[in-house]
């Protein structure tokens, strides 16, 4: 019997090592897994005959790609950028008078000690540089409330008050009038005051009244409805028709990098360049989304953003060589600047005729120069033609700005 059981082999069953390697190479196959050598897995033996596979921690995680941030579309960045906001402001309201009398053994008059209510917390409006929009401004802002008095003569805290962070450049205004125009880094403007804490009966104590009862009410918080603007600062501005070329200009002259496609309005918020010398003088240059003609009766993307030109020092009529006839763009310009507002394209200036690089290019750019009596400076963004002479002319632009003592 035993003789004949010894002439079978009972199949063993694999190692645990020898599963683990194999569903390691499977999953290496399918990508799951970094592929590592094997030989990182180690087995140790325990007491009874249990096997504990341990494994570095590299080999098991999955294979991951370079974590690097990827930019964010026009599109997606226009969902951030807000440049006007109406927001309703209600300041915190003080806290109430308290009414009791001091009790304590042995004591029998000890008197009126009811505290005062704290003050309601106010809003205040502070300029800061490192916000960039009005997207984290929302539509309602209420102050914190002040703290009820209490017995013992003890007085209700005070509100804390509420910051509300808005980028430099922001006017504030009230029923259409310009209250404040914030362009300093920590400028503060208390925008709701906070309503006064009531009075507690202590408060009423006096020679002829020796057990005051009286106890008044916190004063209800100032409520106010602003309408918060923002105006791109900058020095220059780039001013032309939509696919003009204004966003491949400012990336060929500045380190900002601005969507450019070959379709328009391409560019659906401003944005902002820094044009850097060698005397280390700054001249900040903004790409302003493209005016058509009626943009001041709010077509296209009307007064949206002609608002953002208005701080400009000096702008740059940036006209494209590649239309018909490109002195009329110049005209259409400097019609909607000035019905938007009377004297705009009176400021210093500079034309730019861009798209030089264009077979037709240099015909239409002496006709050009025929029709308009300033000072024109061909450029070409797309490969970096002649914008040497127009960074050189942007820095005379800004000089007499300085020398005018910063006036426009």
């Amino acid at each position: 019997m035993l003789a004949a059981l010894s002439r079978f082999k009972i199949p063993r069953r694999p190692s645990s090592e020898l599963l683990l390697r194999c569903i390691f190479e499977q999953k290496v196959e399918r990508g799951e897994l970094s592929p590592l050598t094997l030989s990182s897995v180690t087995c140790s033996r325990k007491v009874g005959g249990v096997r504990d596979v341990s494994t570095s921690s590299t080999l098991c995680t999955k294979v991951r790609g370079n974590s690097k941030k990827r930019e964010m579309s026009e599109k997606k960045l226009t969902r951030h950028f807000v440049d006007h906001r109406r927001v309703k402001l209600v300041a915190g309201s003080g806290g109430k008078g308290a009414s009791s009398f001091h009790s304590e053994p042995r004591k029998e008059w000890g008197g009126p000690d009811g505290g005062n209510g704290g003050d309601g917390g106010s809003i205040i409006i502070k300029a800061d540089r490192f916000v960039k929009s009005l997207a984290q401004v929302v539509p309602l802002y209420k102050g914190e409330d002040g703290e009820s008095g209490g017995s013992k003569n003890c007085y209700g805290r005070n509100g804390s008050p509420t910051y509300i962070r808005v980028p430099l450049g922001t006017v504030v205004k009230e029923l259409g009038k310009t209250i404040l125009d914030m362009t300093e880094h920590g400028q503060e403007y208390l925008a709701a005051f906070g309503g006064a804490g009531g009075k507690g009966n202590r408060f009423f104590l006096s020679n002829e009244n020796r057990s005051p009862m009286t106890a008044t009410p916190g004063i209800t918080g100032q409520e106010r409805l602003l309408q918060l603007e923002l105006r791109t600062m900058a020095h220059a501005g780039l001013v032309g028709f939509p696919n003009a070329g204004k966003s491949s200009l400012l990336r060929a002259i500045t380190n900002a990098r601005p969507a450019v496609a070959a379709y328009p309005f391409t560019t659906l918020n401003p944005h902002v360049g820094i044009v850097k010398y060698r005397d280390h003088e700054q001249v900040a240059v903004a790409d302003i989304p493209g005016i058509i003609r009626g943009a001041h009766l709010n077509r296209g993307l009307g007064i949206t953003f002609l608002r953002h030109i208005e701080r400009c020092r000096f702008l740059l009529f940036v006209l494209d060589l590649s239309a018909q006839e490109p002195w009329t763009q110049l005209q259409h310009l400097r019609y909607e600047l000035d019905q938007y507002e009377p004297g705009l394209s009176q400021r210093p200036q500079a034309i730019i005729a861009n798209k030089m690089d264009l077979s037709e290019a240099q015909e239409k750019l002496e006709t050009l120069k025929s029709h308009v009596s300033q000072r024109v400076i061909p450029v070409s963004a797309l490969t970096g033609q002649n914008t040497e002479e127009l960074i050189l002319h942007l820095r005379e632009l800004y000089d007499g700005y300085i020398q005018g003592g910063g006036n426009g």
